[in-house]
């Protein structure tokens, strides 16, 4: 796939896009089926939502979904007539025999108005510019289609991350930079908003994996093809010394009385509709019949 020039200034781009389609690439050769269950279970959480919405979708996109749990739990759910599957990489789709496209979520190759229903399960928080993704996301809807998305927010890793920082800065004296900055909570509503869509909800989960030591969860990391991708990585392996630090903290401070590691990741979840005539608006101010003077104590 083509590489679009970002159209972001340097300084703002974090992520290495090329790198994380390469760490996509790998996952998907090594022993993905292994490795994809938090995958699953957070399309499947994701799909669900729609049990509450009483709509059927026509076409529906799974953008950046790697092997297309998302659309397969739509289309288990009786809930789409056709879905069109997207991942950063080929190799991801390569076992699809149905409609899918390979597509980056930072230049959408789609045309306005094309789809009911776009699902985005764990791939926004690579994007460098999200509100854009979101935007482009918003263009893509026909009126009164319907965007749901899960990504990692900023409470994943926190054990790994407070335990490398500490390791790196015993031994080095500073730090690099070694965890993507994930979104907040508290602004995921303000971005659905400023990308176009109507009426947006936003909530989140804290799910705890246990793993034997740390370094079974790192293995798991690029297993999923989550490693590190900012730009201002460090391009050499991290010396073995500050590893093992970390791995002995993490053991240290937060290994439950099994000897087992905890390891949280924050998914927060949206959703927002493309606007529509019928959907419901917010009176106008002024237009109330009811004035509080009459029930106020004076």
């Amino acid at each position: 796939m083509k590489r679009t020039p970002s159209l972001l200034p340097p300084e703002q781009v974090l992520f290495d896009r090329v790198q994380v389609a390469q760490h996509r690439r790998r996952a998907a050769t090594l022993d993905w089926p292994r490795h994809r269950f938090l995958f699953n279970e957070i399309a499947e959480r994701l799909a669900e939502r729609l049990l509450d919405i009483n709509h059927f979708f026509s076409l529906a996109l799974d953008l950046g979904g790697r092997d297309g749990a998302f659309g397969d739990k739509l289309v288990a759910m009786k809930k789409i007539d056709r879905v069109i599957r997207t991942d950063l990489t080929e190799v991801m789709l390569d076992n699809r025999t149905d409609a899918a496209v390979v597509a980056d979520e930072e230049f959408l190759p789609f045309k306005e108005n094309s789809f009911d229903l776009i699902g985005s399960v764990l791939g926004l928080h690579w994007t460098n510019d999200l509100p854009g993704a979101l935007s482009q996301i918003a263009r893509s809807l026909k009126p009164n289609g319907l965007f749901l998305g899960a990504l990692f927010g900023i409470e994943s890793l926190q054990e790994l991350k407070a335990c490398l920082i500490e390791a790196e800065s015993e031994i080095k004296g500073g730090v690099s930079p070694r965890v993507s900055p994930f979104t907040e909570i508290r602004d995921a509503g303000s971005l659905l908003q400023r990308a176009g869509l109507a009426l947006p909800v936003t909530d989140t989960d804290l799910i705890t994996l246990k793993y034997e030591n740390p370094f079974a969860l790192m293995h798991e990391l690029r297993g999923m093809g989550e490693n590190n991708a900012l730009i201002e990585r460090q391009k050499y392996f991290t010396q073995r010394q500050i590893m093992l630090r970390a791995a002995e903290l993490y053991i240290e401070n937060y290994a439950d009385e099994d000897g087992l590691i905890p390891a949280t990741f924050q998914i927060i979840y949206l959703s927002g509709w493309a606007p529509h005539e019928s959907q419901q608006k917010p009176i106008a101010r002024g237009s109330g019949k009811i004035n509080l003077r009459d029930y106020l104590e004076k």
